[in-house]
């Protein structure tokens, strides 16, 4: 029997290769104490059910017990700088107005007149205003929700003005993202987070990233296989295998904080352990892929005597990259530099927070169809030291059948790993659906986040229904 059986469930590691924590060590600027920490917990074996990605009736157990009691990221600060800034944020049929009412102030508005019930904005809009007019029979509410005007008042004698403020639901603000919580009862952010993943956040500093590319595509998957498949490395050796040279996938590290909140680390920079002894570090440098590669431009990558491409790519990036941002890097370790740091914060946003890979995935439930949904990818940059803070970018909505390659300011590269994973989501979306076998069966540590996050769900549909009261969630 060999050493790796006669493990305890959840404790074998990559017998191959050196673990994350193994390459991180080796780093010439060390990491922080939270990158080297690690928080894996064995959470079962057991298959999880299908029905979950199948079935109507379970989606809509989902909007009347998750969506309406989970922590949401609706929009950036940036998209709202200025009073009167609103930005729109849907989420199946619930639609929320999201509004900057002082310096300090930030509301989200349920996104219905309280005459008939016409949408005060369009889904997808934003902009700026004094007031929310409905476009119906002109019914309108000040900035701070309170009514303004009732068109022919004398006809409502029993709409008592000061009774029909817009309802809201709960906003927090957290390293520059607006989140919104339609359960007035819920936990404050950072209790929901917990205190070590919420340190790990602030210590991330993502108030100070714009977001300069944003990318919209309709996906035939359910939310949650969408989810689920940026949740592991394990993939990336089959779906990826250009990247294989330089990733460390099946090395990566995997942590689970509390219920809301779970991580990866990949190391990048390194080969897989799939391919030990078939790649010199030349060859993994040569093909260190980048989600922001435009930082670095078209330079000569370049081993050097007794160089290693990890540590080669970290020093060659810091120096291009703060060159090409106007930021500086000096405090930032190799580690937060190159590797692909995964934040899952429960139900549906992902935070890649490091510099190589700066991105934030969301995922949207498609409210008229389960078997679909709506996938974002925003990539952000540190904002120059220089000349303000740059606008955010306009969202660059793709056609069903449009490739991720073909969004302007999408590394080439990248978009094809973007299209590479929703290729297989279609197939397992109508797999499922073919399936004789009502589970999926997952590996104990690679997959973790898989499990821990469908343990959370599991946790959620048991609860009772959940719906908003609209005189519960007035302001005055």
């Amino acid at each position: 029997m060999s050493a790796q059986t006669m493990l305890k469930k959840g404790d074998a590691r990559c017998p191959e290769a050196p673990s994350t924590q193994e390459i991180i060590a080796n780093d010439k600027v060390a990491a922080p104490q939270w990158v080297c920490s690690e928080s894996y917990e064995y959470l079962g074996d057991e298959d999880i059910s299908t029905d979950r990605y199948l079935e109507p009736a379970y989606a809509a157990k989902e909007f009347d017990r998750l969506w309406t009691r989970t922590w949401q990221f609706a929009c950036r600060e940036e998209h709202i700088p200025e009073v009167g800034d609103y930005y729109v944020y849907d989420v199946g049929h619930y639609s929320f107005i999201v509004t900057r009412v002082g310096e300090h102030d930030v509301r989200a508005y349920y996104n219905a007149c309280l005459h008939r019930g016409t949408k005060l904005r369009a889904s997808g809009t934003e902009g700026n205003t004094t007031e929310f007019k409905c476009s119906f029979h002109g019914w309108s509410w000040n900035l701070d929700g309170t009514n303004k005007e009732v068109v022919c008042s004398w006809d409502f004698p029993h709409v008592d003005p000061a009774r029909f403020s817009l309802p809201q639901a709960k906003v927090e603000l957290l390293g520059g993202f607006v989140f919104i919580n339609m359960d007035l009862d819920a936990p404050a952010l950072a209790d929901y987070l917990g205190p070590e993943a919420k340190a790990h956040i602030d210590a991330w500093n993502l108030q100070d990233r714009y977001c300069y590319l944003h990318v919209v595509k309709r996906i035939p998957a359910n939310w949650k296989l969408n989810m689920e498949a940026f949740m592991e490395a394990y993939h990336v050796f089959e779906t990826h295998p250009q990247v294989a040279v330089s990733n460390a996938d099946a090395n990566s590290q995997y942590d689970i904080y509390g219920e809301h909140v779970n991580r990866f680390i990949s190391p990048l920079g390194v080969l897989s352990p799939h391919l030990n002894g078939r790649y010199t570090e030349q060859d993994i440098l040569d093909q260190f892929t980048l989600g922001d590669s435009g930082a670095l431009g078209d330079s000569e990558r370049s081993l050097g005597e007794d160089g290693t491409a990890r540590q080669v790519m970290a020093d060659m990036f810091r120096g291009m990259f703060e060159q090409a941002t106007n930021t500086d890097l000096s405090g930032v370790s190799d580690s937060e530099l190159l590797d692909c740091f995964s934040y899952t914060v429960f139900p549906n946003l992902f935070l890649f927070p490091g510099i190589s890979l700066p991105m934030v995935y969301r995922f949207r439930p498609d409210p008229k169809d389960h078997r679909w949904s709506i996938y974002e990818v925003m990539f952000l940059r540190p904002v120059p030291r220089e000349g303000g803070r740059p606008d955010p970018a306009d969202p660059i909505y793709l056609a069903d059948d449009q490739s991720f390659t073909e969004a302007e300011g999408m590394d080439p590269g990248f978009g094809a790993i973007l299209d590479q994973d929703t290729e297989n989501l279609i197939l397992q979306q109508e797999g499922l659906e073919a399936s004789a076998k009502g589970g999926l069966t997952l590996g104990n540590y690679q997959e973790i986040r898989v499990r821990h996050f469908e343990k959370t769900i599991d946790q959620y549909i048991a609860m009772d229904p959940k719906k908003p009261c609209w005189h519960d969630l007035q302001s005055g």
